[in-house]
């Protein structure tokens, strides 16, 4: 007989396991399931039950494995939602922009910076980026900046471009460049994070203590959407010293989720703080950091931008500007040996790839690595996959490279892709989930937030329906079955993060990690999955988020 912290009955067991085999009844012990039966509750003699033991009647709701979210900025998005929206359908024109700004300016002291995120180019009646001309206008006297809905551009007024250095004749970095007029006057609009980092470098931030606090903040909408393991994608050198905040909230329990971080390629070149480290020296550092709450994930790179920013790195011209198609990041022989000296200290890496062009060059260099020093077991990535080819997919599933997968793309960009930057045949194609599954490659789904809002329930319902925007379905033959969805953000999340044997299905020896459903997703319509509700989130056998109005 078990002894059990929890006991869970009455339920909807969807285990996610190997056969997708369903349960009634789930015992928990030190924050590890100990026993799972197929009858609404455990038989008499199998588990010992005490005044301590918490009992949750699920009356026939359904538990799943909690959500692994493979891919966003969680501290991005604890600050993003302090800043100004820009973002449309409120704003339908840069006037509108423009009278947010003003309405920040009146609130702020003269020369303290001004904020805002979200602008689409696209979606304004305009047609056409703010400039710096429109954020003078809007603020004269205060240093502005708004950074676009794809997070790969930004514009920034007069004095912000002042204070960043950034003049006339500045040379356009490797990998991104500087907008400029007719006259060659720069514009503001600022092409790709090389070309930010001066900005970036100047942008007040708030300090360590803040920072921490609206981690938390954000961390409790994110278990309030299931997620018991995320990962951020970006750490080390965008928010200041974002690592020691991420540990931090880790280790004193204000992020109770398992956290997964992509710690960015340029600490772990010579001249950075983990100059020299290996894989195992890495993360045996951030869990002894975290309490063992925290681990690596990944070393994460870029090398290419935004389809929507049209920095994306493509093999043919976009649609709507045969002059363009897209930057790589790095220059290829300088990228290959970073990559290879990454995979020698044995790090597994993460590449950014969204245009085809880009998806190759990270292919090339993956592969050199593996003919130089082979690895069996190194799941090395490409993140949003965006416009990756059958080729490219062959060469993913010969060289076992996995994929997450930005699906969200065809529901909030999907009808201006076949409109606007890809054209019909290309953008029928965007996260070709079902040729990934032909090919039986690892592949998770993500939301990117804050770029787009987190909810691996719309994730699983935009691969499963790939419906768009404007109501269209864009890409049908892409379209694949719920289970492999719901699959893609439990337990094939769980084999990207090297975690399969502690999470990502419910069986006996893993972690407690679960998300509680007021819906089953494999038994509604396909076109409800969206709107199915948590009611509860439990990690490690703990209850921590608990839906307004739902009694345990």
């Amino acid at each position: 007989m078990v002894h059990v912290d929890l006991l869970i009955i009455n339920a909807n067991v969807l285990t996610l396991n190997q056969n997708n085999q369903k349960a009634g009844s789930v015992a928990v012990s030190n924050g590890r399931i100990v026993g799972i039966w197929k009858t609404s509750e455990p038989p008499r003699d199998a588990v010992s039950v005490t005044q301590e033991t918490e009992v949750i009647n699920l009356k026939g709701n359904t538990l799943i494995p909690g959500f692994i979210e493979t891919h966003n900025h969680i501290l991005g998005y604890a600050q993003s939602r302090k800043l100004i929206d820009c973002s449309s359908p409120l704003n339908q024109n840069i006037s509108d922009i423009i009278f947010r700004i003003q309405e920040k300016v009146n609130q702020t002291p003269k020369g303290e910076w001004i904020t805002g995120q979200g602008y689409d180019d696209t979606l304004l009646t305009e047609g056409r980026h703010p400039t710096r001309d429109d954020l003078d206008f809007a603020a004269p006297e205060h240093p502005v900046i708004i950074q676009h809905t794809s997070g790969h551009l930004s514009v920034a007024n007069s004095m912000a471009l002042k204070i960043a250095g950034i003049k006339k004749g500045i040379s356009d970095p490797q990998g991104g460049h500087y907008g400029r007029d007719n006259s060659g006057q720069l514009n503001g609009v600022i092409y790709e994070r090389p070309a930010m980092a001066p900005l970036m470098a100047v942008t007040p931030i708030p300090n360590e203590d803040e920072l921490i606090h609206e981690l938390g903040e954000a961390a409790n909408e994110y278990i309030a959407q299931g997620i018991t393991t995320n990962t951020d994608a970006a750490v080390g050198g965008i928010l200041g010293d974002d690592l020691k905040v991420h540990l931090k909230a880790a280790e004193k329990g204000i992020n109770p989720m398992h956290a997964q971080l992509m710690i960015l390629h340029n600490l772990l070149r010579e001249d950075g703080m983990f100059s020299g480290y290996t894989a195992d020296q890495l993360d045996h550092e951030l869990r002894e950091r975290s309490n063992n709450r925290a681990r690596l994930d990944s070393i994460k790179m870029f090398q290419d931008g935004s389809i929507q920013g049209l920095t994306a790195a493509l093999r043919k011209p976009y649609f709507c500007d045969e002059s363009k198609d897209g930057d790589l990041y790095q220059n290829q022989d300088e990228f290959n040996k970073e990559i290879s000296d990454l995979h020698k200290r044995g790090f597994r890496v993460a590449v950014h790839g969204n245009g085809d062009r880009a998806i190759g060059s990270i292919l090339e260099a993956y592969e050199r690595a593996l003919v130089e020093t082979p690895r069996v077991d190194h799941r090395h990535r490409i993140e949003h996959v965006q416009t990756a080819t059958l080729d490219d997919l062959d060469k993913m599933k010969k060289h076992n490279i996995a994929g997450s997968f930005f699906i969200n793309h065809v529901y909030y960009w999907g009808d201006r892709h076949k409109r606007l930057f890809l054209g019909p045949e290309r953008a029928e194609r965007i996260s070709p989930l079902a040729d990934a599954v032909d090919r039986d490659l690892l592949f998770t789904l993500h939301s990117d937030c804050p770029i787009t809002p987190i909810s691996p329930l719309f994730l699983i319902w935009a691969a499963v329906n790939r419906i768009t925007r404007e109501g269209n379905i864009l890409g049908s033959k892409q379209c694949i079955d719920v289970f492999t969805a719901l699959k893609s953000m439990t337990i094939e999340g769980a084999k990207l993060s090297f975690d399969e044997e502690d999470s990502g299905s419910i069986e006996i020896g893993k972690r407690a990690d679960f998300a509680v459903l007021d819906a089953d997703p494999t038994m509604v319509d396909p076109r409800e999955i969206k709107d199915i509700s948590v009611c509860l989130t439990l990690i490690d056998g703990n209850v921590v988020y608990v839906k307004q109005g739902v009694s345990i």
